[in-house]
């Protein structure tokens, strides 16, 4: 059902520079790069990640409750992400570790915009 999901970006550059290494770090490249978007996936079909500066020339601004969650193959390759997310720079809102009973593993953190995302190994 989900296409893509665009997070806001005060600076493109900046942008692309952080997530083309931190995606790295689990194999996703970049799809495309095209004036004020860019945008990160396994393949033009399956659903991507975007960063774009706002079509209204307004200044980009966090959504309160918002997070992109990304779906890891496995708990160390949460590790992984999330570490190499602290090492680029990002905020910690949360280390690698189960929550509740059955199993979910996940790490949170926020981008270099401030945008909310983690990274999680569904319970099996």
């Amino acid at each position: 059902m989900i296409g893509y999901v665009t997070l806001g970006t005060a600076d493109l550059e900046r942008a692309v520079s952080f997530y083309d290494e931190l995606l790295g770090t689990i194999g996703i490249s970049r799809l495309w790069k095209h004036g004020s978007m860019a945008a990160w996936g396994p393949s033009r079909a399956e659903p991507a990640l975007c960063v774009a500066t706002p079509f209204d020339g307004e200044a980009s601004s966090v959504g309160n409750g918002v997070m992109v969650a990304l779906k890891m193959v496995s708990r160390e390759a949460v590790d992984e992400l999330h570490a190499k997310a602290m090492n680029l720079g990002s905020g910690d809102e949360g280390a690698p570790g189960e929550r509740g009973e059955h199993g979910f593993y996940g790490a949170y953190f926020r981008d270099l915009d401030g945008n909310k995302l983690a990274a999680y190994h569904p319970a099996q």
